[in-house]
């Protein structure tokens, strides 16, 4: 490769990289909001987003948290390095500060929230994983 063509290369997976970054953010927080309104449309609750922000709220504030603690960051769409993390310290201090804020925390929500944030938060990274593969086995192949 040309010092060129190394150069334009490096600079793509660079940026890729931030887009990496920031995806898995955004996917991670939209898929809490997800899990707050899912719980609060099965509970009747009223549709507003005052509503739906007074339950995502301490699961948001602990995945920002996370992210920073554990350093997503440096490899975000990793399904153990990076999405066991941010499960378990989502559901730990988002509970957390749901309890100090006055939020219930009955067995039964625990147990949803913690089955439902790890499909969701590490789930996405396994399927994001298994697709990555699936190219690099289907050229390995030829």
């Amino acid at each position: 490769m040309s010092g060129a063509t190394t150069a334009v290369a490096q600079a793509g997976r660079r940026a890729a990289g931030t887009g990496s970054i920031v995806g898995a953010l955004v996917l991670d927080a939209a898929l809490v909001v997800l899990f707050a309104w899912l719980g609060r449309s099965e509970h009747a609750r009223e549709a507003t987003l005052g509503g739906l922000f007074g339950t995502a709220w301490p699961f948001l504030a602990a995945l920002a948290v996370v992210w920073i603690a554990a350093a997503v960051f440096r490899r975000p769409l990793a399904p153990l390095r990076s999405g066991l993390p941010v499960w378990l310290g989502t559901v730990a201090l988002g509970l957390a500060l749901r309890g100090l804020g006055g939020g219930g925390l009955a067995l039964p929500f625990v147990v949803v929230t913690a089955v439902a944030l790890g499909a969701f938060l590490v789930g996405w990274r396994l399927i994001a994983a298994l697709l990555r593969r699936l190219p690099a086995r289907a050229e390995r192949t030829r």
